[in-house]
């Protein structure tokens, strides 16, 4: 089996707590909105404990702003919500994308949590890139939710070691398909999956989860402006795979 390389601390861990938007988000598109595979395609931001939960959401939108101005300074595209979405997950996954456009990255907030939980970002574009196919023709013929494709991503693996339970903070993750073409530059994606150590339905495990995507001046949002406030300062957290919702404690 090929050695394991992962991506180092330095390179998709960033302490966020004290730092501005603008320069918090010239720092997590170079990461995550990449054209290549020099970049890991996905990083997180830890912004501490006491940011509180409405600020915090408040903060991941003005960061995708920020991510927009970015986007439309290089290629003439802002970026768009598709979704945004609060849910507490307890649930472990295999790596897998979001259903999404070719071209799209996930920006989930992870409030703190007594749920222990590791995430892994597997480089599933770069495998496929190395194997001579495309990122769909990849997922198609080694699906990673069978033992095979799992194994053949095992090299292009990494656990986030910054995760902390403890923080609220920010991932923004890759989530494109994508195939690369040196002369049609576009987003190269991974995938993405999370482990459970000790699931507790006593407890919450919130995740704000929003997908985004660049679009042309005149495509609307996938989300209102009064959805996008509902989403900021809303109460409610969906359960995934329960009917129940439930009411955040911290909402400072």
């Amino acid at each position: 089996m090929a050695q394991q390389v992962a991506w180092p601390n330095s390179s998709v861990c960033l302490s966020a707590e004290y730092m501005e938007v603008e320069t918090l988000a010239r720092k997590a598109y170079q990461r995550t909105c990449r054209f290549g595979f020099e970049e890991p395609g996905f990083c997180l931001l830890d912004v501490g404990s006491a940011i509180g939960s409405v600020n915090f959401r408040r903060l991941m939108v003005d960061l995708k702003n920020a991510m927009s101005t970015i986007h439309q300074s290089i290629t003439g595209l802002r970026l768009i919500y598709l979704s945004a979405t609060r849910f507490d997950q307890q649930s472990t996954t295999k790596f897998h994308l979001d259903g999404g456009p070719d071209e799209c990255f996930l920006m989930l907030g992870y409030e703190p949590s007594e749920v222990e939980a590791e995430l892994e970002i597997a480089d599933y574009a770069k495998c496929a890139f190395d194997l001579g196919i495309s990122p769909k023709e990849f997922m198609d013929r080694y699906n990673p939710m069978f033992k095979t494709g799992s194994e053949m991503l095992w090299p292009y693996t990494t656990r986030i070691p910054c995760f902390s339970r403890a923080n609220y903070q920010i991932i923004c993750i890759n989530n494109s398909s994508a195939p690369f073409f040196e002369n049609k530059p576009a987003w190269q994606g991974t995938l993405h999956t999370a482990s459970i150590i000790a699931p507790d339905e006593n407890k919450r495990r919130i995740i704000n989860s929003t997908m985004i995507a660049p679009a042309a001046e005149g495509v609307p949002d996938g989300i209102t402006d009064a959805e996008q406030e509902e989403f900021i300062n809303t109460p409610i957290v969906r359960r995934r795979g329960y009917d129940k919702q439930h009411l955040a404690d911290d909402l400072t």
